[in-house]
């Protein structure tokens, strides 16, 4: 994807000291407030412990305004730091309101938010950035529309800024600064819309007021597409930093190439319907009709660019046309900031592990803070807690997997950011392989739309059920091992036995997943009674039920012993390998398969 959209912030209320503050903020900024559970009255989301929420909005990319004493907010978000140019800002304000201090992120938004803060309450904004101090503006953060064309240069301007340099606007004065005369030592902050060469002492910024439309033979080479779109800026004088996003025709949406340009221009891609494209026809510089004829509109490239760019717009470059693509580039009278059309879809298959938020990954967070709809089974929607506080939520039964993978395709067939909420990981007896197979039927195999298919899907990793039995176990599965369902209502019974019998003839570790129901009972204790034909009666079993949740129980037994009775749909079967023991630790019993290193440390002996 190109650029992130920013999210919204959050207020915490961490205590009622500051509640009235946190709801007095909400209300003037438009904002939602996660209360801590049992010390807030009222909040639209309630959370169990504080340094565990903070790092969990903090690794979703969520701007945080927390209502509690500034440490509070440092110590949760301490071991997350990395990198300032993608943190989100974090402010905090006195349970008063007597001061709002911006302590991450005053270049990312942080302390404009402070000064919002400040006015609405009568505070003091605690701004301690640099270059607000000196001249009240951040120069590596331009105004929305602007983009900073040569960023690495900031930090030495903004030094030599601090140390005296007279700061000299040319072009538009868009930190709206006192006008000078450029001079030796001045840095000069270059608005324009050309491709000029900056550094520390030049600053160059460009309004994004142009829009590239697109066009390409499907399957065309992204190279061929970014060379013409090079030659039409070079031959038009404009940068590519002055470019708001890439516009093309909705049937293109999945196009590598068109996909490919987005991400190198790091813009948006922003698609329309033929329809909507046909009502520029009258002002399009070369309409065809055999254009009309294949797609429904007389121009792609052309009416692309002036669909997104606006009623206003003029083409400042007509299409260009190379052998597999098109291009054309519109001008709008002002820099693009609300992005026309829509986007292309996006479907994040999310795993969200066993349900402890310490288990969930920092980018399954981020994607579902991102999405504007969650998708899942009801109970897995509900374990992310107040992550999705205030998101348009499909709650699906268990049961109605396809229902809720076609819908979650369908949902970002139509533009929308989806979210598909799976437990532990999403590739792993979960959704993941049926969004694909949905994606490869054909239409007459109930598959989905030729929207659906255009839509971006991305997964992202979550700690699986046998990960986190693995992990409270010691490490069982410390050499080979399989996973096999006991479930025969999508796989075949004789293909399960097929499978038991030779992963018990292979000595493998076996994790089993839903190893019973209400209605099926006998599978597990035919996979007992196959397994004790190839290991030992001693050999460890663990049973862990719950994972990452309070009701969490996790016990052993040995595989002669394994009842059927103490196992529900929520539990995870791990059986042991020939080789796998249970020691006595002091801290209880730890289950862990030996690699072999003791035999490669014998070998090792015997050869010296």
């Amino acid at each position: 994807m190109a650029l992130t959209p920013p999210q919204s912030p959050v207020i915490l209320a961490l205590n009622a000291s500051g509640e009235a503050v946190a709801h007095r903020l909400a209300e003037a900024l438009g904002l939602p407030v996660h209360g801590r559970k049992g010390r807030v009255a009222k909040a639209d989301a309630f959370f169990d412990n504080a340094l565990d929420h903070v790092r969990d909005l903090f690794a979703a990319g969520v701007p945080i305004i927390g209502v509690c004493a500034s440490g509070i907010l440092i110590r949760a978000v301490a071991p997350l730091l990395h990198d300032k140019r993608v943190e989100p800002p974090v402010l905090s304000v006195s349970d008063d309101g007597a001061a709002v201090i911006p302590l991450l992120g005053g270049h990312r938004g942080a302390n404009r938010l402070a000064h919002e803060i400040a006015e609405v309450l009568g505070a003091l904004a605690a701004v301690t950035t640099a270059g607000d101090l000196a001249i009240g503006a951040a120069l590596d953060v331009p105004p929305t529309g602007y983009r900073l064309a040569n960023p690495e240069d900031a930090k030495g301007a903004m030094a030599a800024m601090l140390s005296g340099a007279p700061v000299v606007p040319v072009g538009d004065n868009i930190f709206d600064l006192e006008s000078g005369v450029e001079e030796d030592g001045s840095v000069c902050l270059h608005v324009t819309d050309g491709p000029i060469q900056g550094g520390e002492a030049a600053l160059v910024y460009h309004p994004q007021k142009y829009v590239l439309g697109v066009g390409c033979a499907r399957g065309a080479a992204a190279q061929e597409l970014w060379e013409s779109v090079q030659e039409t800026l070079d031959a038009a004088g404009v940068a590519a930093g002055a470019v708001a996003c890439v516009a093309t025709l909705d049937l293109k949406a999945d196009e590598p190439a068109m996909n490919d340009l987005a991400r190198r221009l790091n813009v948006p891609l922003r698609i329309f319907t033929a329809a909507e494209l046909e009502a520029e026809a009258p002002r399009l510089q070369n309409p065809s009709d055999v254009v009309f004829a294949e797609v429904g509109c007389h121009g792609v490239s052309e009416g692309a660019a002036l669909a997104a760019a606006g009623a206003d717009a003029t083409l400042r470059a007509p299409k260009v046309k190379t052998a597999n693509t098109t291009c054309a580039l519109a001008e709008a009278r002002a820099p693009v900031t609300e992005m026309r059309g829509r986007a292309r879809g996006h479907l994040s298959i999310v795993g969200i592990g066993p349900g402890q938020a310490a288990w969930r990954t920092p980018e399954v967070s981020q994607l579902v803070a991102q999405a504007d709809e969650l998708v899942g089974y009801g109970l897995y929607i509900d374990l992310l807690g107040p992550l999705a506080s205030g998101k348009m939520r499909s709650d699906f039964p268990l049961g109605g997997e396809e229902d809720r993978c076609r819908y979650a395709l369908e949902q970002a067939g139509k533009g929308h950011n989806v979210a598909l909420v799976c437990s532990g990981d999403a590739g792993i007896y979960a959704m993941g392989a049926l969004v694909f197979e949905l994606l490869d039927r054909g239409p007459d195999q109930m598959g989905v739309s030729d929207a659906a298919r255009r839509v971006e899907v991305q997964c992202s990793p979550g700690v699986s059920a046998l990960q986190g039995a693995a992990a409270r176990a010691g490490a069982p599965l410390g050499h080979d091992f399989c996973a096999i369902s006991l479930s025969d209502l999508l796989t075949p019974r004789d293909d399960i036995i097929r499978r038991l019998k030779a992963a018990a003839e292979g000595d493998f570790v076996i994790a089993f997943y839903n190893p019973v129901s209400k209605t099926r009972r006998t599978l597990l204790a035919e996979a007992r009674d196959i397994l004790l034909k190839h290991r030992p009666a001693d050999t460890p079993v663990m049973l862990a039920s719950s994972l990452g949740r309070p009701e969490e129980h996790v016990r052993y037994r040995k595989l002669s012993e394994l009842e059927v009775d103490e196992v529900d749909m929520l539990t995870v079967v791990l059986i042991g390998s020939s080789n796998s023991r249970l020691a006595q630790l002091g801290e209880g019993p730890r289950m862990f398969t030996p690699r072999g290193y003791a035999r490669k440390i014998d070998g090792d002996l015997a050869q010296r």
